[in-house]
């Protein structure tokens, strides 16, 4: 892994609306994970899309543990 792979992402909470931040590793491709809120524990599903042309980061889509991507 190199660290110019490596990009922080911001967003809320869609629990509580903490601002919370997450590093994203661009080099995994696209790819699901979930990850939990650090301020009230929820698992919050993330959907990170990779552009395959150039590796960068194009979206993050951010979610409860009951919605469906």
């Amino acid at each position: 892994m190199h660290d110019d792979a490596l990009v922080n992402h911001d967003f809320h909470c869609p629990y509580c609306d903490a601002p919370l931040t997450f590093v994203i590793d661009t080099s995994q491709g696209s790819h699901a994970t979930w990850e939990d809120c650090h301020q009230c524990c929820a698992p919050i599903q993330l959907e990170i899309v990779i552009s395959p042309m150039t590796g960068e980061l194009e979206a993050v889509l951010t979610g409860r543990d009951d919605d469906v991507f």
